[in-house]
């Protein structure tokens, strides 16, 4: 076989020299990172930006949101690779202003890749395209709003429109989003966590009655054992390997569960200490289990079976503080080992090994990604690594805990704030008592139902409070065409992306400020707040000049669109809360639980902790007032003969949708991004060889149409028989609309089984452009280079 992976070979660990050195997460990222910020900001931006990254008076990083250490322990460069990379991409001086949408018509831009759109730089002016139109033109602000609102006020119902949220607006912008849209009279508020961790959510706080993370960054450092499972930290959250480097400095094993052996598992180099830098680094994973796509849930019970019969099992945590411990007893016990074993890929002894490390340890952490939330069983999958940690006690004390790592820097303070479909009835009574209007009390819709609603004409409208929705959502045809098909769309954003080119009859870009923007209202210079993945919420203070004296706040679109929408209804000063962010804290400290002095708590250095009772003290808000334990069948993906189950996932050059560049080094692709990584056995199975060129197809039970994405490049790589991955959003044409997860309705984007024919063999079946897309348009590989994969 040609190009042949030597990192398959990698089955004890040892890897060579040379191969370490391009696996080894760290050093070589950083440097590649900073000079990324040099040629975008030029020295004295990069050094403005990324000196207060992360600090207790500078500001929150706008990727992933792992957890600051308390301000006292912060490093002067407290930053990762990919955070450098997102501060350039925000912080760059290019400008995509006025006469960049003049030179270019809609249909012109999309014949450009994502890549291309993104280094165009930051929007200046507020754009419009209007009906028939084919190019965005300039808009005056007040203009804009009056626009938005006339539409808003032309609907026949408030649920005619849907507010989307992305994980990058702040708490004060998402508190003031979604009181606009309850006061305007809907609960329709989709958010990215809908497609990423929504299994997450519901899984907890059906178990532990929380959709939080348990645990403090403190727990990390002291664990006795950490599990990884379906993540990659090396590419999604990389200074999160800092913390596992200190946790093995203190003596603790890492587990790690993941159907590819990324090279951020298996060895870490630290930018930041002289190991790091001149010695070997640190080998992080103590064992890995390359576990077959939608095993995990199986492997799980196993575990469990196995600390059963073991009786390594905390009785006193079990009897005094959970619920259902005999019925889950009763069902791990009789699990079928042949099933778990063709579930999973992994041999009985292989399970064995890695269930003792769990039998050992006293203080377990339990981590996750969306290798776990995006599957059918996503919901069971989650519900049983508690029952896990239910077993054995690993809840509400030092070293331990569940903790889900949440891929976006304030996608759970969004949660927090309000912006959720199905907002508790606690909250909305908060509201109703602050306010004085009755909000909405039915549930609204969620990213599917929303993209479903646009389709069948009954949604109307669609405003994105950032994120590029397009791209991140599923069957990229069927949304691309539900957003086309609508009235009016308005994006707040900071740089061109393709959702922009997918519009409604109107359709406006209203640029906003960015965390690295310096935000100064009519009362002074503003800061505004955020959360990480373990509950602490802190303030964040921009260092830049904004791009453009066009450029406006989230918070003051916000409030801008909301006075041309409702006026003075209900005597809401949104005035006053655009002018100073205070008004907006002390309001959210009377309606958000845990959020009593707001004000006063987010200005300490490091911010505060929100209340987490399983956490504080291992009580449960459960119906039972209980940790749940629950029994679920083990439910595996079936996938005929000839086919593979395929995962989509990033690129280690890439954050979400936005694609910094076409390296993704630690997996050896340059160059492109149309990439399938196969095991050789099935390569050969189905007759191709290593880098080869193929078209992808999928056919699911609930429809009858086949999807289908055109010239992915084979590359033989260290994964499960069976099973297969990609790079999104490439490979989100082949995710189903209604393929989602029980319970959760979050997108099966880890789950698509998958058949592969010769590239251009079947062209006649599968255009691979966005149907909906404007004339002329080709979204397709041609927009972008071949991959090469350096053996």
């Amino acid at each position: 076989m040609r190009n042949r992976d030597r990192r398959a070979d990698y089955d004890e660990g040892d890897l060579e020299v040379e191969d370490r050195k391009k696996a080894a997460a760290g050093v070589t990222g950083v440097a590649m990172a900073v000079k990324r910020s040099l040629e975008q900001m030029g020295l004295v931006r990069s050094v403005e930006t990324l000196l207060e990254l992360n600090q207790a008076e500078g500001f929150d990083c706008p990727s992933c949101a792992w957890p600051d250490p308390d301000p006292g322990h912060r490093k002067i460069a407290e930053f990762c690779e990919n955070g450098a990379k997102a501060v350039a991409e925000e912080g760059t001086k290019r400008r995509a202003d006025p006469s960049f949408f003049a030179r270019y018509s809609i249909a012109e831009l999309a014949e450009h890749s994502e890549l291309w759109l993104g280094k165009q730089g930051r929007i200046t002016h507020p754009m419009v395209k209007r009906p028939g139109a084919t190019h965005y033109t300039p808009i005056e602000w007040d203009e804009a709003f009056t626009l938005i609102g006339e539409q808003l006020k032309s609907l026949d119902s408030p649920d005619q429109a849907t507010f989307y949220t992305s994980g990058r607006a702040s708490n004060e912008a998402a508190f003031v989003y979604q009181l606009f849209a309850r006061a305007f009279g809907t609960n329709n508020l989709p958010d990215c966590s809908n497609m990423c961790h929504e299994s997450t959510s519901i899984a907890l706080q059906e178990s532990i009655g929380i959709g939080k993370a348990s645990v403090t960054l403190d727990d990390v450092h002291h664990a006795e054992l950490i599990i990884l499972q379906g993540q990659n930290p090396g590419t999604n959250h990389p200074r999160m390997l800092t913390a596992l480097e200190e946790a093995k400095q203190n003596g603790a094993k890492i587990l790690t569960i993941n159907p590819l052996r990324e090279a951020g598992l298996v060895n870490f180099r630290n930018p930041q200490t002289p190991r790091g830098v001149l010695g070997r680094g640190t080998d992080l994973s103590d064992l890995h289990l390359s576990i077959k796509v939608n095993g995990d849930l199986a492997l799980l019970q196993a575990f469990g079976s196995l600390l059963v019969e073991w009786d390594a099992l905390d009785h006193d945590f079990v009897q005094s503080r959970t619920r259902g411990f005999d019925e889950w007893v009763e069902h791990v016990r009789d699990i079928d080992w042949d099933e778990v074993v063709a579930a999973t890929g992994l041999s009985r002894q292989q399970i064995t090994e890695a269930a003792q490390m769990l039998r050992r340890s006293k203080a377990t952490v339990f981590c996750w990604a969306m290798g776990l939330t995006q599957h059918r069983n996503a919901v069971a999958t989650i519900k049983e690594i508690c029952n896990l940690a239910f077993a054995q006690g690993n809840i509400g004390k030092r070293g331990a805990g569940l903790m889900p790592v949440r891929g976006h820097s304030n996608v759970q303070g969004d949660r927090t704030m309000g912006i959720w479909e199905r907002a508790p009835q606690s909250f909305l009574d908060a509201v109703e008592k602050e306010f004085g209007f009755g909000p909405p009390r039915e549930n609204g819709y969620d990213t599917v139902d929303s993209i479903k609603a646009m389709r069948d004409g009954k949604v109307r409208f669609f405003l994105g409070l950032g994120g590029n929705f397009v791209q991140a959502a599923p069957d990229t045809a069927v949304t691309a065409g539900a957003m086309a098909g609508i009235d009016m769309t308005v994006h707040i954003s900071t740089k061109p992306n393709r959702s922009h080119l997918v519009c409604g009859r109107t359709a406006l870009i209203l640029p906003s400020l960015g965390r690295t923007d310096k935000d100064v209202q009519a009362s002074g210079p503003q800061f505004v707040s955020v959360e990480d993945t373990t509950c602490a919420v802190h303030a964040s203070r921009g260092p830049l000049k904004p791009p453009s004296e066009h450029v406006r706040s989230e918070v003051a679109i916000i409030t801008g669109i909301a006075e041309a929408t409702l006026g003075d209804r209900y005597g809401i000063d949104w005035k006053a809360m655009r002018d100073d962010y205070a008004n907006i804290r002390s309001r959210i400290s009377r309606v958000v639980p845990g959020c009593e002095g707001y004000e006063v708590n987010v200005r300490r250095p490091g911010g505060f902790i929100l209340p987490h009772p399983p956490r504080d003290t291992r009580s449960f808000e459960t119906d039972s007032g209980k940790a749940e334990f629950a029994v679920s069948p083990v439910e595996v993906v079936q996938v005929p003969p000839g086919h593979l189950l395929l995962q989509t996932m990033r690129s280690h050059d890439q954050f979400n949708t936005t694609i910094y560049g076409l390296s993704d080094r630690y997996r050896g692709i340059e160059g492109g991004r149309r990439v399938v990584f196969m095991h050789r056995d099935d390569i050969a199975a189905l007759g191709f060889d290593d880098g080869d060129f193929v078209d992808l197809f999928t056919r699911w039970d609930g429809d009858d149409r086949e999807r289908c994405a055109t010239r992915f490049r084979i590359v033989e790589y260290d994964l499960p028989r069976g099973s297969a991955a990609a790079y999104y959003p490439e490979t989100n044409p082949l995710v189903p609309l209604d393929s989602t997860a029980l319970k959760s309705n979050c997108p099966t984007y880890k789950s698509i089984v998958i058949s592969l024919t010769p590239a251009g063999s079947r062209d006649d079946e599968c255009p691979d452009v966005l149907g909906t897309a404007p004339a002329g348009s080709d979204w397709s590989h041609k927009t972008t280079p071949e991959p090469k994969h350096l053996s």
